[in-house]
């Protein structure tokens, strides 16, 4: 089990009493702490990192914005944004990813609806635009030596026909797919909000289009269906950003943590992308 601080198990101590360690879920590559404990007849999940931003957001968002879906998200018992630490309650049920669930249409029709209660209206950015072709510009100088050259000129090809403009921003997950999904006897919740921020909607879409529904346009059927909305033109070129954004930060950041098999993800996202050319819905 990875190492709280002094100061996070003393907070827990006082927090919850006697608790114990039911289950580790920690994410060593990225310092963050996950445990599943117990406390008396009570189930909670804590997060607690030294460095890690991510416990941050998530306090955050919960503290903002996901009390009020009570039910199909964890709620926030207690937290400290100096000490880095939070704890929420456990949600029954049974990861979505690598189960049967994660092939059948009625999960994704949940998570579409899921998704579309989240989105809660964030205002309109005139700097997210300009901010997320500088974030994929970053990324691809990064990217050198990691990517085919003539893929980063394509890429570069892409982002110089963008046009800044006024965005919509909307509360969104962050990594959005079965990972971060629950079905407990049917119903699917969502966990894992470390990533939550106000962005376009687009972005919670590019991790599912580029794994689950590839050849299952079964599953992007049921997704769209409860989500209740369609690309329009607009928004595909948002989305288009996001997705080149996406991929090439992956291939990046996999690559500093050495996570081999994420990184090839990222080059095969790329080459979804350079394969498909130009935006469509």
């Amino acid at each position: 089990m990875m190492d709280l601080t002094d100061a996070q198990r003393s907070l827990l101590d006082h927090w919850l009493g006697d608790w114990d360690v039911v289950a580790d879920y920690s994410w060593p590559l990225q310092d963050t702490v996950v445990l599943h404990v117990g406390a008396g007849r009570d189930s909670f999940i804590v997060k607690a990192s030294r460095t890690s931003h991510h416990v941050d957001r998530e306090i955050t968002a919960h503290e903002e914005f996901l009390g009020r879906f009570a039910g199909w998200a964890p709620r926030l018992v207690r937290s400290s944004v100096p000490d880095r630490i939070l704890v929420t309650e456990y949600l029954p049920g049974e990861l979505v990813q690598g189960t049967p669930a994660e092939w059948r249409p009625e999960t994704y029709r949940q998570a579409g609806a899921r998704l579309a209660e989240l989105l809660v209206p964030g205002g309109t950015s005139d700097d997210y635009l300009p901010h997320l072709l500088e974030r994929a510009r970053r990324s691809m100088a990064a990217a050198t030596g990691l990517v085919e050259g003539g893929q980063l000129l394509k890429l570069e090809a892409m982002l110089s026909r963008v046009r800044p403009r006024p965005v919509a921003l909307a509360l969104t997950h962050g990594d959005y797919q079965p990972r971060n999904w629950l079905s407990d006897d049917g119903r699917l919740r969502v966990i894992d909000f470390g990533r939550a921020a106000l962005r376009h909607w687009t972005s919670d879409l590019v991790r599912l289009h580029s794994q689950q529904f590839v050849g299952h346009e079964e599953l992007k059927r049921a997704f769209f269906s409860g989500l209740d909305r369609h690309l329009t033109s607009e928004d595909s070129d948002v989305f288009h950003l996001e997705r080149i954004q996406q991929a090439v930060g992956t291939v990046v950041w996999a690559n500093g943590i050495r996570d081999a098999r994420f990184e090839e993800h990222g080059r095969e996202m790329i080459r979804m992308l350079v394969r498909e050319g130009e935006p469509h819905p």
